[in-house]
């Protein structure tokens, strides 16, 4: 009898285990860290293209050799700015996001130029390069999406009933920083480019 006892005790804990976060919480931690990591992924493959573009965009438009310098820049700065996945805190996330608004900020002014000189893009190489670069920023996109639905999902798990209750006892997870585009006053402003 007390065999039995223990063997339905035994498989009630296991079940109760299974659904209460025990599992879920760290594997949910785990794929926060992995999609953040996509998307300092995805900002260092921006970072290494843009010296292509500035190379081939330099060697025709000597004349917008400001936009070009503010965008080597901005790159320099965005580049310096690094985050640990594990250890990521929101002035962190905030410097992070600024830097890499301010990338944006000057790419953007260099496509507005772009569009001024038609000759630019009739270029085979630059236009590649312009390419890649727009798929590139749409894998930015994609990724800063599936980080910020990570985080979500974590945070729905370390603050909700029934999970909480294990993070509360097991983890003590706190609530993760959300990816906040309002905060980073660069990627807000349109590109200013005057000539």
């Amino acid at each position: 009898m007390k065999n039995v006892f223990f063997g339905l005790m035994l498989v009630f804990f296991m079940i109760v285990q299974s659904g209460c976060g025990v599992r879920s919480i760290p594997m949910s931690k785990n794929e926060v860290d992995a999609r953040l990591a996509e998307v300092t992924n995805q900002y260092k493959r921006r970072a290494d293209l843009i010296p292509n573009l500035v190379k081939t965009v330099k060697g025709y438009a000597s004349h917008e050799k400001e936009t070009l310098e503010a965008v080597v820049e901005a790159r320099a700065k965005a580049t310096s700015v690094n985050i640990d996945p594990t250890k990521v805190s929101a002035q962190q996330m905030l410097e992070f996001q600024q830097a890499q608004g301010s990338l944006s900020q000057a790419l953007g002014r260099l496509m507005v130029v772009v569009e001024k000189y038609p000759d630019l893009k009739a270029n085979q190489n630059f236009r590649d390069l312009q390419a890649q670069l727009e798929g590139t920023e749409n894998r930015i996109t994609v990724a800063r999406q599936r980080y910020i639905e990570g985080i979500k999902d974590f945070n729905n798990l370390v603050t909700v009933f029934p999970t909480n209750i294990a993070n509360n006892l097991f983890f003590k997870y706190e609530k993760m920083p959300q990816w906040n585009v309002e905060n980073a006053e660069d990627i807000k402003k349109a590109p200013e480019v005057s000539f």
